[in-house]
């Protein structure tokens, strides 16, 4: 087996662990420390990698779940009351339950229940509607899986490359990240008259602190930085940061504004089959030129991510 096959089974052994680990406490609160700590993976990392594979987020994938466990207990006990069925599915009231039962599926429980009792087969299986049960799912992950949730539009030039450390001072940017203009703006109009830009030697960065889908938009912390010499002197909102070396993998993406997700995605779809798996450190965005002007602009970013062996 090459490193490429074993790096791949090992991220499917760890995401179907999790799935295992959720079946098993349906009924229980997930937090996303735990199911990264299942799976083995930082929870920086972890919620980004699930759902680069499996096309879904975390917590999507437990209300589908819960919901589809809820569906066949509705179908198997006629005479077992909904709220019951809410309660073993993870629902903290039957109201809540009820509510996203119909979202999921179009009719209430009563609905549900009777519709489907009449689509039923000879040999007592529901029938399939365009080839497919209304209680069908993937509860694992496989190699086909993968594929399938491969973003085949985004062109990858991914490799790990041994990457220097950097001395940056940052502007802290909190919200949107397609908003930290705003903190590049007022970084460099502060790093200007100190003399501090001195392109090309400078190179502008984005540090991130957390997970873009983990965190809500409001609160996600960034940092907009450039780099500096060690002893250069920060102020006020101005902070000094030193970002160590290492080994990165590090994806080049000429994208639009909407298409930095994808591109994310993308390395972390690459690192399945490259017998590496997220460090502890903070991924970063390089811009090694300007981006283009245009409607949308055109932006050129290594996107980089520490990582170690599997």
């Amino acid at each position: 087996m090459n490193i490429q096959q074993q790096s791949r089974n090992e991220y499917i052994h760890r995401i179907n662990r999790v799935v295992d680990y959720i079946e098993a406490n349906l009924d229980e609160e997930h937090s996303l420390q735990t199911l990264a700590q299942v799976a083995h993976f930082s929870p920086f990392h972890f919620h980004r990698i699930f759902r680069a594979l499996t096309g879904e987020t975390i917590n999507n994938y437990v209300k589908r779940i819960r919901l589809q466990m809820a569906g066949r207990m509705l179908l198997n006990d006629y005479r077992r009351p909904v709220s019951d069925i809410a309660v073993q599915c993870g629902f903290n009231s039957t109201a809540v339950f009820c509510r996203a039962f119909r979202d999921h599926y179009g009719r209430s429980t009563g609905e549900f229940r009777k519709y489907y009792s009449k689509e039923v087969s000879k040999n007592g299986q529901p029938n399939r509607k365009n080839g497919q049960s209304p209680l069908e799912s993937s509860l694992y992950i496989s190699d086909e899986s993968i594929n399938q949730n491969r973003n085949v539009h985004m062109k990858t030039n991914i490799e790990v490359k041994e990457m220097p450390a950097m001395d940056l001072i940052y502007c802290r940017h909190v919200g949107p990240f397609d908003q930290i203009s705003g903190a590049f703006e007022k970084l460099f109009k502060w790093a200007g008259p100190r003399g501090l830009l001195q392109f090309p030697k400078t190179k502008t960065v984005t540090v991130y602190h957390d997970d873009p889908k983990v965190v809500e938009i409001e609160k996600l912390r960034q940092s907009a930085c450039i780099t500096v010499e060690s002893d250069a002197k920060s102020e006020g909102e101005f902070g000094n940061m030193h970002l160590p070396g290492g080994k990165y993998a590090v994806g080049r993406f000429v994208v639009k504004p909407h298409q930095f997700g994808d591109a994310w995605d993308s390395v972390c779809q690459w690192l399945t089959d490259s017998g590496y798996q997220p460090s502890d450190g903070y991924p970063y965005e390089y811009y090694p030129k300007e981006h283009e002007e245009g409607n949308p602009p055109i932006f050129t970013v290594d996107i980089c991510i520490p990582v170690k062996p599997l």
